[in-house]
């Protein structure tokens, strides 16, 4: 079957009774690909082209056709050179664990150093990856990347609607006394003074991070961190401003960095694609970060 087209066997939630419309919008299928399917009859139930408004039964087979203009293949990566830590695989993603210190993505087409360089080296020749998310250079953990172009747009309508939803674990220095736990709600924005830094500022973007502590002595923790909002070095600049900022973070923490900055992406879920059903993929945290909590108690 092509690159671009898919069959589902409809399994529905209890006894909902939804129209094709509904379930193409509860599959987050875009507006602009819906209009397709319908006006060039590129959608199925059991083999033959019906209405929208027609209600889809348990078992109906449902065939989509997305191959169509502008289609989302035009990402493209030279081969990379380090072999992929992979949490887990299937037919649609790849969910890999980024080391510390590489880029998620290159920023110039000529560069080959980055983890979408080492994924199309590991999809090559049959497929390619295409991006998803990112998480910056300096931190570590789960990236999910796509296999099928057309899966791109549901996947960026899940961490909208936050149904993609990512953990980290950061270990922080605390220069001022912390709560169990709680939430920090301010808006971030471009720092004029450093263009690599972003800093809380009143007309930024708005920015939602609830911490939770794991471990703590009376200098360090260990902290799980969940994210509403995704805004660049929101994790770092929240952590910071509230004067806990996270071991070896070179921009935001003026102690000298001796090792990785110790943050790390290690829980990811998202809804499966066409279903109801949603996964978590869990990994350890990095053993220079729980080494390092263990040995300043």
């Amino acid at each position: 079957m092509s690159n671009y087209q898919r069959t589902i066997t409809y399994e529905p939630d209890s006894n909902e009774k939804l129209t094709l419309r509904e379930l193409l919008k509860k599959w987050l299928i875009p507006k602009k690909w819906q209009h397709f399917l319908r006006v060039e009859k590129q959608v199925t139930i059991n083999g033959q082209y019906h209405p929208f408004n027609t209600v889809v039964n348990a078992k109906d087979v449902i065939h989509l056709n997305f191959d169509f203009p502008p289609r989302n293949d035009n990402q493209t990566y030279l081969p990379g050179k380090n072999e992929l830590n992979i949490a887990y695989e299937d037919n649609d993603v790849l969910i890999v664990n980024k080391p510390a210190n590489i880029k998620s993505h290159p920023n110039l087409p000529t560069e080959s150093d980055s983890l979408m360089n080492d994924a199309e080296s590991y999809l090559a020749p049959a497929g390619h990856p295409y991006m998803v998310h990112r998480i910056d250079m300096l931190t570590s953990g789960l990236v999910l990347i796509s296999k099928t172009p057309y899966l791109v747009p549901i996947f960026n309508r899940q961490l909208t609607t936050k149904t993609l939803k990512r953990e980290y674990l950061a270990v922080v220095k605390l220069l001022k006394p912390i709560n169990q736990s709680g939430s920090i709600n301010l808006p971030i924005g471009d720092d004029p003074s450093d263009v690599r830094k972003q800093r809380i500022s009143s007309d930024g973007l708005a920015a939602l991070t609830d911490y939770k502590i794991l471990r703590k002595n009376n200098d360090f923790a260990l902290i799980k961190l969940n994210l509403h909002t995704g805004r660049t070095h929101q994790i770092r600049v929240h952590l910071a401003s509230q004067g806990w900022p996270i071991v070896n973070d070179v921009l935001y923490n003026r102690e000298k960095p001796n090792g990785n900055m110790m943050l790390c992406a290690y829980k990811l879920t998202y809804q499966i694609p066409f279903s109801n059903k949603f996964r978590t993929t869990e990994i350890e945290p990095p053993t220079f970060m729980t080494d390092f909590i263990q040995k300043k108690d």
